[in-house]
Parts: C-alpha cells; sequence; structure tokens
C-alpha cells in the first residue's frame, strides 16, 4: 500500500509540474480571424486620399471602443469616424476619413475580436502621393498585457480541468454505480467551487483580456457593463446560472433523495451537463466557420466525453484506493461499467476529434505547415499513449470481472466421506495479476497522460486554426499587422566617435520586377540621421548577376528610389555604403530573399 501512495504522489507532481510548466511558457493567445485584405492594399501608394479604410477578415468580428487608430506621418492621431460593420458584412470593418489627408505615409492601427471570443490585432500602412519617414510607433500600447493574459489563461485551463472533474464523477456515480460513493462529494465539491471561481474570473478579465489593458481595469463598471452585453460575457454568466442551479438540484438530490425519482434526477443532470458544455462550445473554434451547427454539436459531445473519460479516471482512481484487497462483487461490477463508459467515450472523442480536426485543418499540408497542425499532431501522439494504457486497464478490468466466475468454477467440493482437505496454507493471499490496486497503477497513468491531452486539447483551442491561416495567406501575400514589403536593418560603424548607426532598408513589394527602396538611416541616438551619401546595390552570387545599383537619391531625411528592377529570384546580397563625413565611409551586406 505504500509503494501506491508513493507512485500516486509522482504521478501528481509529474502531471502538477507538467500542468504549471505548460501555463507558465504558454505563448498569448493566437487570435482566430485573419485579416484577409485591406482598401486600401497595405504598403500602397494612392495619387488621392481614400475616403475610408476597410479591412476583412476570414470570419466575423467584434468591434471594441477604439478599434481603429490612424495615425499621419507626425504620429498625429487622425480624427476619424466611428468604426462599424459594413452593411450586411459582419466579417468586415471600416472607418470613415477626413476629407483631405495631406501627402506622406499614415498608420491604421486595428484590434477587434474574432467571432471565438478571441482578439485579434495589427497595422497596415498607405501612403497619400509619395512615402515618407514616419516615427509612428503604436503597436506596443495594443499588444496583449502580459499579466492579463497569464491570468486569463491560467483560468481557461482550470475551467477546463474542473469542468472535467465535476461532470466525469457524476457520470461514474450515475452509470456505475460504485459502492460507498460518499467519498466522491469532496472532490466534486471542490471541482464545482474551482469552475465557479474560474468563470468569474473569465468575466472579470474579459475586457481587460479583449482591450490588452492590465489586470487592474478588470472592476471598472464600463468594463463590466460592456462585457455582460457581449456574448462571450452571456456565455460566462449562463455558465454561472447553471451551476448555481446544478449545487441547488445537488443539495435537493442528498436532502430528499429517497422521494426524487432516479430517472428525474438522471434527466435533470443531463441536461445540466449538456447545457454547461454549451457554454464551451458557443463561444470557442466551433462558433465560427464551416457548418457551425454541427461543429458546436461535435464538440459539446467532444467536451461531455472528455469529462466522462478524465473525470471518471478520477472517480475510478478515487473508488479503487479506498477497496479492500480482495475485489468484491459491487466493486467489480463498477469497474466492469466503467470500462463500458469508458470504451463509448473514446469512440465519440475519435469521432468528433477526426471531424475537428478536418475542419480545423482544410489540408494535409496544414498538420506541418501550421502551429495548429503541430499541436494536434503532439495531441494525437498523446491521445496513443493514453489508449495504450486505456487498453492495459482494459485487461486489468476483465480480470477482475472474470475472477469471482473463475473461483466458481474451480472450487473443489468437500469430499463425502474421508479426511477433509488440508487448508490453504495462505487463505489470504490474492494473486498479484487481479490486485485491484494493480489495476489502479494503469489508471493513475492514464489520469497523468490525460492531463497531457487536456492541456494540448485547451491550447488548440487558443491557436488559429489551419484552415483560417491558409485562407488569409492565400488573400494577403502577408500576415495581419506585417507590411507587405521587405524590411531590412543594418547596423554599421565607421570606427570613430558618433559615427555608427543602422540603416533601415524597405523594398516593395520585396519580390522578383519592379520595387520601390527606401532607406532611412538613424543615428547612436536612434533617432532619424542626415548623411551626405548612400548608395544601396544587389547581387545575385549563385547566378554571377550585379552589382545592380539602386541609385537611390536623397529626399529629404531618407533615401529613395521609385523603380528598380529585380530580374529573377533568389538570395540576393544587398550592399549599402554610408558615408558620414567627407573621408569617413563604411559599407556592410546582408542577405535578402527575393521570391516571384
Amino acid at each position: 500500500m505504500r509503494d501506491e501512495h508513493r507512485w500516486l504522489r509522482r504521478l501528481t507532481v509529474l502531471g502538477a509540474g507538467l500542468l504549471l510548466l505548460l501555463l507558465g511558457a504558454t505563448a498569448p493567445a493566437s487570435a482566430h480571424a485573419a485579416l484577409r485584405g485591406t482598401d486600401p492594399a497595405d504598403g500602397t501608394v494612392l495619387k488621392s486620399a481614400p475616403r475610408e479604410v476597410t479591412l476583412t477578415f476570414t470570419e466575423s468580428v467584434g468591434l471594441l471602443t477604439d478599434s481603429l487608430r490612424v495615425y499621419d506621418p507626425e504620429n498625429q492621431r487622425v480624427r476619424t469616424g466611428e468604426a462599424d460593420h459594413a452593411a450586411g458584412r459582419s466579417d468586415t470593418v471600416r472607418v470613415s476619413l477626413p476629407a483631405k489627408l495631406g501627402t506622406g505615409t499614415y498608420t491604421v492601427a486595428w484590434r477587434v475580436v474574432s467571432a471565438d471570443s478571441h482578439p485579434v490585432s495589427g497595422a497596415l500602412t498607405f501612403s497619400v502621393g509619395k512615402r515618407t519617414a514616419t516615427a509612428t510607433s503604436v503597436l506596443p500600447d495594443r499588444a496583449e498585457n502580459p499579466a492579463t493574459t497569464s491570468l486569463y489563461n491560467i483560468a481557461r485551463y482550470l475551467a477546463y480541468l474542473a469542468v472535467a472533474l465535476l461532470l466525469g464523477p457524476a457520470a461514474f456515480v450515475a452509470y456505475c454505480r460504485p459502492p460507498r460513493p460518499a467519498h466522491l462529494r469532496t472532490p466534486v465539491a471542490a471541482a464545482w467551487g474551482t469552475l465557479f471561481a474560474s468563470t468569474i474570473a473569465l468575466f472579470l478579465l474579459r475586457a481587460p483580456y479583449e482591450e490588452g489593458t492590465a489586470p487592474t481595469t478588470a472592476f471598472a463598471l464600463s468594463s463590466l457593463t460592456r462585457t455582460a452585453s457581449t456574448r462571450p460575457g452571456e456565455l460566462l454568466l449562463t455558465r454561472l446560472a447553471l451551476l448555481l442551479l446544478a449545487g441547488a438540484c445537488a443539495l435537493a438530490l442528498r436532502r430528499w433523495r429517497r422521494r426524487i425519482p432516479r430517472r428525474a434526477a438522471l434527466a435533470t443532470a443531463a441536461t445540466l451537463s449538456v447545457a454547461l458544455a454549451l457554454t464551451w462550445a458557443a463561444s470557442e473554434h466551433a462558433s465560427a466557420g464551416l457548418q457551425v451547427p454541427l461543429a458546436i454539436t461535435s464538440a459539446t459531445l467532444h467536451l461531455l466525453a472528455m469529462a466522462a473519460w478524465l473525470g471518471g479516471l478520477t472517480a475510478l482512481v478515487l473508488t479503487l484506493r479506498r477497496a479492500a484487497p480482495g475485489p468484491a462483487a459491487p466493486l467489480v461490477q463498477a469497474v466492469t461499467r466503467f470500462s463500458r463508459l469508458a470504451f463509448a467515450s473514446v469512440t465519440v472523442l475519435v469521432a468528433t476529434g477526426v471531424y475537428q480536426s478536418w475542419r480545423g485543418l482544410g489540408s494535409w499540408q496544414a498538420l506541418t505547415d501550421t502551429t495548429y497542425g503541430r499541436l494536434l499532431l503532439a495531441k494525437l501522439a498523446a491521445v496513443t499513449l493514453l489508449l495504450a494504457a486505456a487498453s492495459r486497464s482494459r485487461r486489468w478490468t476483465t480480470r477482475l470481472a472474470t475472477r469471482p466466475a473463475a473461483r466458481e468454477r474451480t472450487r473443489v467440493p468437500q469430499p463425502a466421506g474421508g479426511p477433509p482437505l488440508p487448508p490453504d496454507p495462505n487463505p489470504t493471499a490474492a494473486p498479484s495479476p487481479h490486485h485491484p490496486h494493480d489495476l489502479r497503477r494503469w489508471v493513475l497513468t492514464e489520469m497523468a497522460v490525460g492531463t497531457l491531452v487536456l492541456v494540448l486539447t485547451t491550447l488548440l483551442t487558443s491557436t488559429l486554426p489551419g484552415r483560417a491561416a491558409a485562407e488569409a495567406a492565400q488573400a494577403a501575400p502577408a500576415p495581419a499587422g506585417i507590411r507587405a514589403a521587405s524590411v531590412t536593418t543594418i547596423p554599421f560603424d565607421v570606427g570613430t566617435p558618433g559615427g555608427h548607426g543602422r540603416v533601415q532598408i524597405t523594398l516593395d513589394p520585396g519580390r522578383v520586377g519592379t520595387n520601390s527602396v527606401q532607406a532611412v538611416v538613424y543615428g547612436p541616438d536612434g533617432g532619424l540621421s542626415a548623411v551626405p551619401e548612400l548608395r544601396v546595390t544587389f547581387t545575385l552570387p549563385a547566378q554571377r548577376i550585379g552589382p545592380l545599383d539602386t541609385k537611390v537619391t536623397d529626399r529629404g531625411g531618407y533615401w529613395a528610389a521609385d523603380a528598380f528592377n529585380l530580374p529573377i529570384p533568389g538570395t540576393w546580397t544587398m550592399k549599402v555604403t554610408v558615408r558620414v563625413s567627407e573621408v569617413d565611409q563604411v559599407t556592410v551586406s546582408k542577405t535578402v530573399r527575393v521570391v516571384r
């Protein structure tokens, strides 16, 4: 028994350490809506000022109080109209611009909330008349707040874990009917409390999570009011109401157990469980994209099957821990019933998992080319280990179930006459292959691997699906928030005091054919620096082409060439010669990848 406790402690510490490691190393949740296209297009030069800016996403998005902001070349915010959706297009956001915009480069910073409740942000630029140097820096204040994102993600993980530990033991008691189930009340009550607290935390942190602000803004009345009016907020409030109702029903069942019909209690518990699972399915991947009704149904069944399996495993471990050394008939029956429940849960998990994988990936290539696909491969590997452990547990379950029958078949009758048979020298010993505590070892292994599967599942819900990533890549050559042009920064140092800095060179569009070239020189203090001469050339050593001179000219604060031709794709060597005085100059180089 001491060895079993040591085994349990080791697996508990391992599972907790793994969970904390993944929680600590988790990056900010990736948004699930991707930018499909913009008007004006990112990085374009317009002859006349546009009347509005339009952003189109791969799915419907929600607007925040300050979703779109426009900055002029001097980093001053431009007065715009209020951002709204295009007529009849929930996936298209627009903002009107002033009638007259001056010449130069403008920056548009945006932040919206995707249909599956995750915020997405980025920036784009467009120029009126000509490109100009701009010192606009608007992304940092719109980025994820690390503290808010970490707290929100931890609350999400705890909610997933708690719902499994709440619904799973309830299903175990209802279907498997273990002997003396009273010992499961404490863990179920703890799971209920954890889920209730994590849901409150998610509701409070919802507005700061969407806005990218600090957790201290969570208790602002305006934030709470706004969250309560959004779909994610309504679902969280619904979850709280369902938990309160479930708690009241549990207390009533405990008090008037003999007066409430079993069928009525089971029907109520099943209804509440499905409704509770829907609060997840209606706010995650399934709520946007293809076949939404079918996807929500699949996600609900997937969550319920996961809870019945992993939560049921927890209940089984606690039941086996209190079991006597020899398997009693009620315990064997409970273990056998759970084996059937686990098999049904696995069947549902496989069927719904295959559908959700197809829906999220979109192609076989996305398995290796996207973060979503790689996480899915890791989950499949973990599920394979989980199935192997479950198979081992199933064998032990079969042995436990068949042992009483085997004893009955091998019982030797007492002789009618003559001396009695010699007594068994060790009548209390149980054959080790059939000991219930040996089964508990494999169940604990299932729990440890199941925790990993649960963590990977939660990570998948906060990662851009491969299908959406492919749609965004086909519609726009560059990811949202990143310029379509190729931007390269090269440091330089001529070896004299104050003779160092960096050159930022923009090659637009950075592909084969005609490109515009812009070069901005920054001094030692990080500010713009004027230099008497700058030369930029390109060489393709593999094809012995070049050097090709871009012939950039001084445009008053920056250097540029409106038309420079790159004839073929390849890895080009870009050389930059910077002269900072009459006699001091240096040449630095860097490779640039040019595609068709």
